[in-house]
């Protein structure tokens, strides 16, 4: 007795598939087994240890304090040059030691909010997102802010569990519900020998 389909019939019924659909059939497959949460998935985050922070907060220290020391030394030029009271001196004193701190505060807030990185931080090839790994918002990064002075006060012990907490997370992290993050960048030198990426496909360039 004849059965059906006969010998080859899922061969031939292959074949008769267009290449474009059997492409897309797959790529559909894929597409709803990553979204089932399937083999498609990304490599944990490195964190960043004690000492590779340690050294980035050093560096952006040293920026700040170098803005500073030339808008002072500015201050004290002009100043001298005008003669003013000692009252007004004090007060001028006071309104320098606030724009100090807000800009302290600033330089912080608006790269941990804009890129995650502050230049210390893109030296030592680190970034600061949130847990979710999303961007830091401007108001967690205000808080992440007061964070890192509240964990230096009492003799840096705020920065202990950054040693033993798997996410690498000081009192500054948990407060601002955040974390550091390994990000690793090609050099200067490694991006100019990069061949050139080749034209896109389509319509030839005039």
């Amino acid at each position: 007795m004849a059965t059906w389909p006969p010998d080859g019939g899922a061969d031939v019924a292959t074949a008769s598939v267009p290449p474009e659909m059997a492409a897309t059939a797959v790529s559909s497959d894929v597409a709803t087994l990553a979204a089932a949460g399937g083999p498609a998935s990304s490599e944990a985050p490195a964190y960043a240890g004690l000492a590779t922070r340690a050294l980035g907060i050093i560096i952006d220290a040293l920026l700040i304090q170098l803005v500073a020391l030339f808008a002072t030394v500015g201050a004290i030029l002009v100043l001298g040059l005008l003669h003013l009271p000692a009252d007004v001196k004090r007060v001028i004193g006071v309104i320098g030691a606030v724009a100090y701190v807000l800009w302290s505060i600033g330089y912080f807030v608006s790269f941990w909010s804009g890129t995650g990185q502050t230049p210390g931080a893109r030296v030592m090839q680190v970034r600061v997102t949130a847990n979710d790994g999303s961007a830091v918002s401007p108001r967690w990064a205000f808080v992440r802010c007061i964070g890192l002075v509240l964990a230096a006060l009492p003799l840096f012990l705020g920065y202990a569990p950054i040693l033993f907490d798997s996410r690498r997370r000081g009192l500054q992290d948990w407060l601002a519900r955040t974390v550091v993050v390994r990000a690793p960048q090609m050099s200067i030198a490694a991006a100019r020998m990069r061949p050139p990426r080749p034209p896109a496909s389509g319509r030839p360039r005039p």
